[in-house]
């Protein structure tokens, strides 16, 4: 079994967010989803519209997400590239080059963001 995981805050879940887990998913046959706590968002300085529990519930109701965990710290990826025995690790191209040093355990994907959505978009939007 082929497993891939992803990290993200996933606040104010978009179509572009769907897209993103369905593409990441289609790379292997298990996807695990990390993200953000409450608390590790406060450290980044980000404050998400919906909690740490409801972005989780509604990651866990998408189909291509077999599994999400909790995204506590920077410093977690290999732990957990590693726990869970993970073929390939996958981000947003937005952060190219920035999780190149995963590849000495796992390979690792960049994919293009999905034109004209993001969650900034949608706040900037509404303000």
């Amino acid at each position: 079994m082929k497993k891939i995981i992803t990290y993200g805050t996933f606040d104010l879940l978009h179509w572009g967010h769907v897209r993103l887990l369905e593409r990441a998913r289609s790379l292997g046959d298990y996807l695990i989803v990390a993200t953000s706590t409450d608390e590790f968002n406060a450290l980044k300085h980000k404050q998400a519209y919906h909690s740490f529990e409801h972005r989780k519930y509604i990651l866990e109701a998408i189909r291509y997400v077999d599994k999400v965990i909790p995204e506590v710290t920077w410093d977690q990826k290999i732990e957990d590239v590693k726990k869970y025995n993970i073929d390939t690790f996958v981000m947003g191209d937005d952060w190219k080059g920035q999780f190149d040093f995963l590849k000495d355990y796992c390979e690792v994907v960049y994919l293009p963001r999905t034109d004209g959505i993001s969650t900034s978009k949608i706040k900037h939007d509404l303000m």
